[in-house]
């Protein structure tokens, strides 16, 4: 222990506060400066404050944030989310790990250069299966992308790019406007660096065009996308741009600002053409009319109300969104009773868009009639659901939406201290957050005497440290005060007794991001969209076996065959629409044959799945329901704060039962078991982790009985589980030898223009059948 180690631990512990409800933000600060929890470290830091290795090691074995030993110099996160799953995220984790030569069961040390471990979400499910290594993601890896993901991030680290300087405008007059998506899902896809192109094409045109960061368009199979709008206002819009078409969309669009300019750009981009002989086709190809086509199909049923403006504001700028509307429900309330709020938002029958669907105004009217000298009005974003996207492009887009919608919340339930709790894997979503509330701050939007009211609210962030229980809110409330994040016994409930014994408001994202649109537009326009029941708009996550997957937003009660075939543009050629995964770990799968069922949260109730944060998965005939179920049961089994014997027990149970089904050694009997203990830990489970586990296992045995019934004969109908396959080379084989140089474990024996074999090594990634041109390779 140094000198300097002690001074930096008293930094953290004055700067998090040495309470104990701050243990957790006091961890997360001595992981992000050290990488891991070292023992002596823990050992100084409870020294120097009120806690005790007990309540270091409860937190620090609870929540899958924190590290007890050192990793590699980077960190390679495989997500293993719903839609990661599907499409094959344990084939690239296993040929990661062999790629590295990593032996099973690693001590992992700091000489070691990558450190690989499964994450539940990454939140880019548009992108599946989705690797982050340190803070780059790529998208759609395969087993056989693995390397070439690997050299390209080593050669990265390698590079200094050198900007160019800046454009020296010839005017103040700006000549047009080019709008970057550069939400977490554009940033995979390389937006980043397409927005750098564009810059450096800005300069070397020496145009005077102001290039715009905007938040999520919700057509995420199109990133990148650039938009190009002219002074007239006309816009064309370009998707799946690359860095080297920048230069030419701006030629197309806008002439240099010198004849000089004209003549060095059109003869370096010939020079550059002729050196690199990698021209793309040109780039009016990828220009889309967004009144025809692919763009009109996937936006034109869509209604946006969480997500107003998208496409067109700079999530961090204040001035635009106000000039959009943004914060005027604000003074329009100060000169109004708490009272008058909560009767409009009571009749505009809005419902939480985080769960079960509890009415917003019952809750908000609970809490403000609770009497207490302080009130706390809370954002549940920790968007855990493996499949789910929405909370994290709603806080990275949207921040000021969601903040005016707390603004409200509490002027409206007398709260004077809101937090944000956000997944610590969303580090976007925060940083423009954080950037948010201090710009709200410096324009009397936050903080005492709001706009020159008696009005006063302040905000602060705290980040989630990993558990996809603290989803609920009970969890969330002891996580925040520092502990384990193990539901609460209720009553009392959280508008009673909630943050530190104090009535507590508890909302999630997408509740706030809708509050400023009912205001504004008044409850009647509200109650106008969506079913008798469901009112509004519902904003989903859709992916999985689909065509235009991304963030959507669409009325209540739109029917599913609507969202996947009509919005998402159905599943892949050849294959078969097979199912929708609705609601995540606590929701369940809808066979494609009731499509026509619309999407509210009574509909999906009586099938046996709940609305849930909105994640929306597509399967197609090539996936496996009992694989699907097994997946979502050991996700929840493994999340089981462990609290309550139903759900920490039962669920284990019931995961064993679907390990021998998968594996072909299941009874008959088995299932009669399975539905016997999802009635159990359904009922006499304490929160909706444990009632909810056994939804997907309910719904996959209601519907699709035959798949079960064929894994206990020893078959898979899908050919997913391995246990219950293998893979063979027929006689179409030309000797080509592609599958041998692909293949990431060295499995297939190859001579040249021979029929090749498949040995013992296979991991039954199924990547060589995906490979071969001839379709040689058989599933047995």
């Amino acid at each position: 222990m140094t000198v300097e180690d002690k001074h930096l631990i008293s930094q953290i512990l004055d700067k998090c506060g040495r309470a104990q409800h701050r243990l957790i933000a006091v961890l997360q600060a001595v992981q992000k400066q050290w990488g891991y929890l070292p023992d002596d470290i823990l050992v100084q830091v409870c020294a120097d404050s009120d806690f005790t290795m007990a309540d270091i090691e409860s937190v620090a074995g609870f929540y899958s944030q924190f590290r007890r030993k050192p990793a590699g110099k980077h960190i390679i996160s495989v997500c293993n989310g719903t839609a990661c799953h599907v499409k094959g995220a344990d084939a690239v984790y296993n040929a990661i790990h062999n790629q590295l030569n990593i032996p099973d069961n690693d001590d992992t040390d700091l000489d070691r250069l990558f450190t690989i471990e499964k994450v539940a979400c990454l939140g880019c499910c548009t992108l599946a299966p989705a690797v982050q290594i340190d803070n780059i993601t790529y998208g759609h890896q395969t087993s056989q992308s693995v390397s070439a993901m690997l050299e390209d991030f080593i050669a990265a680290q390698d590079k200094k790019p050198v900007r160019k300087a800046a454009a020296t405008a010839t005017d103040n007059i700006e000549v047009g406007e080019i709008r970057l998506g550069l939400g977490s899902c554009c940033i995979a896809r390389g937006s980043g660096q397409l927005k750098d192109a564009f810059e450096d094409a800005v300069a070397e045109l020496g145009l005077n065009i102001n290039l715009k960061h905007v938040g999520c368009v919700g057509m995420c199979h199109q990133t990148p996308l650039a938009e190009v709008v002219m002074p007239s206002g006309k816009s064309y819009l370009y998707a799946q741009v690359q860095p080297q078409d920048a230069l030419g969309i701006l030629r197309r669009h806008f002439q240099p600002s010198s004849w000089v300019k004209r003549i060095k750009s059109t003869l370096s981009t010939a020079l550059r053409d002729i050196v690199t002989d990698t021209c793309r086709e040109p780039v009016e190809k990828y220009s889309i009319d967004v009144r025809e086509g692919q763009v009109k199909d996937f936006l034109h049923k869509q209604q946006h109300i969480s997500t107003e403006f998208c496409g067109f504001l700079d999530p961090v700028d204040l001035a635009e969104y106000r000039q959009k509307g943004g914060f005027k429900v604000i003074s329009d309330i100060l000169s109004s009773s708490p009272t008058n709020v909560i009767d409009t938002i009571l009749e505009s029958k809005l419902r939480g868009r985080g769960g079960a669907g509890f009415p917003t105004g019952v809750k908000w009217q609970l809490v403000q009639k609770a009497v207490a000298d302080k009130k706390y009005v809370l954002c549940n974003g920790d968007e855990g659901d493996p499949g789910a996207f929405m909370d994290r492009m709603l806080l990275e887009s949207y921040p000021y939406r969601v903040i005016e919608g707390m603004i409200v919340a509490a002027y409206a339930v007398g709260a004077s201290k809101g937090f944000l709790y956000i997944r610590a894997e969303y580090p976007l979503a925060v940083k423009r957050v954080r950037e948010a509330i201090a710009i709200c701050r410096n324009n009397n939007l936050l903080g005492d005497n709001i706009l020159g009211s008696s009005f006063s609210f302040d905000l602060d962030i705290m980040e989630g440290a990993g558990a996809f229980v603290c989803g609920e809110e009970t969890a969330l409330l002891e996580s925040m005060e520092g502990r384990r994040g193990m539901p609460r016994l209720r009553p009392p409930y959280p508008a009673e007794s909630g943050l530190f014994g104090k009535p507590t408001l508890v909302n999630n994202v997408e509740t706030y991001s809708q509050i400023p649109w009912v205001l504004s537009n008044g409850a009647d326009a509200y109650c106008s969209l969506g079913t008798e029941t469901s009112k509004g708009t519902k904003v989903f996550a859709l992916a999985g076996k689909v065509a235009r997957g991304g963030l959507i937003e669409v009325p209540m009660g739109m029917s599913i065959y609507e969202v996947v075939n009509e919005i998402g543009g159905g599943v892949a050629p050849g294959r078969t629409f097979k199912a929708v995964q609705v609601g995540g770990p606590s929701g369940g799968c809808i066979p494609a044959a009731m499509s026509h069922l619309t999407i509210d949260y009574e509909a999906l109730s009586d099938k046996g799945a709940i609305m849930g944060s909105g994640g929306l998965v597509v399967l197609d005939d090539t996936d496996c329901m009992v694989d699907i179920a097994r997946y979502f049961l050991e996700f929840t089994q493994d999340e089981s704060c462990g609290k309550c014997t139903f759900c920490r027990v039962g669920t284990r149970r019931m995961l064993e039962i679907l390990d021998e089904i998968r594996a072909g050694r299941g009874k008959m009997a088995m299932l009669d078991e399975l539905e016997n203990l999802a009635v159990e830990v359904s009922a006499g489970s304490l929160c909706g982790l444990g009632r909810t586990a056994p939804n997907p296992v309910i719904t996959t045995l209601k519907f699709f009985r035959d798949e079960y019934i064929a894994h206990i004969e020893g078959r898979c109908p899908a050919g997913k589980c391995s246990d219950l396959i293998h893979f063979e080379i027929n006689d179409n084989c030309t000797g080509c030898t592609r599958c041998a140089q692909a293949c990431p474990v060295g499995a297939i024996e190859a001579v040249p223009y021979k029929k090749h074999i498949i040995t013992d090594k296979c991991i039954k990634c199924g990547g060589c059948k995906a490979l071969c041109p001839y379709d040689a390779v058989d599933i047995i």
